[in-house]
């Protein structure tokens, strides 16, 4: 069978040779998992195509008129990447600090999508919206200039929500509203473009299916069950 898309093709060539064993880094995953995910993932719009020029213009909108205080919350969300900006949605019992099993899981989380996702972005290596368009005024422009698809703060959202909806059922509506938020402040950063951030809502729930797959999730899955319980964080 020929590959229609050569950098996916070589992606997939270099991962077979690890075939379904995880990776140096992995904790949950395998490299099989990775693989089919990234492949699932449809190409990102090409800069100057119709829908490419459409999310140009909803960002450059948004830049007129976002407000301070979008502003601040959209930074503050851009600095912080770790299951913390769920404790709006949750409540203050949901304290890391204090949730040593929690705290493991959602690393452990992390560190699974945050590699597939930089592995992602570099099989599609799409332009950055200040690549595209200089007069963007996103909140910081330190990440790689080709490194906008998918997004990888959405892809942590959505995957650390898939998994805090069944470890906390009763806040499962606030806690998808926060992911969904947390997705949106993405464009009013203007880091990422609106299908950055859908492929992050896909990718992210592909990823969290695949490790709740792991026997070593399952491990700590419980683990952080039984401590959430026990600190009154959740009845179920």
């Amino acid at each position: 069978m020929r590959c229609r898309r050569l950098a996916l093709c070589a992606f997939g060539a270099v991962l077979g040779l690890a075939g379904g064993a995880h990776a140096a880094g992995y904790v949950f995953l395998t490299t099989t998992q990775v693989d089919a995910a990234t492949h699932a993932l449809p190409a990102p719009p090409a800069d100057g195509s119709a829908q490419a020029k459409t999310e140009l213009s909803e960002l450059l909108q948004l830049q007129d008129s976002r407000t301070s205080a979008d502003m601040i919350a959209a930074t503050s969300d851009d600095q912080t990447k770790n299951a913390t900006i769920f404790t709006v949605a949750i409540g203050p019992a949901f304290d890391l600090k204090a949730l040593p099993a929690t705290a493991k899981l959602f690393a452990d989380i992390r560190n699974d999508e945050k590699a597939a996702a930089d592995q992602a972005k570099d099989v599609f290596k799409r332009n950055r919206p200040w690549i595209v368009e200089p007069s963007v005024l996103s909140c910081f422009r330190e990440d790689g200039p080709q490194t906008s698809y998918p997004s990888g703060h959405s892809t942590m959202g959505y995957a650390m929500a898939a998994v805090l909806t069944n470890l906390v059922p009763e806040k499962a509506d606030a806690i998808k509203a926060r992911a969904d938020t947390y997705a949106h402040n993405r464009l009013v950063c203007e880091m990422h473009f609106r299908s950055d951030i859908e492929a992050g809502r896909t990718y992210g729930a592909a990823l969290a299916k695949d490790m709740s797959e792991s026997p070593a999730f399952k491990a700590e899955y419980d683990a952080a069950a039984a401590e959430l319980r026990a600190a009154h964080v959740t009845s179920h």
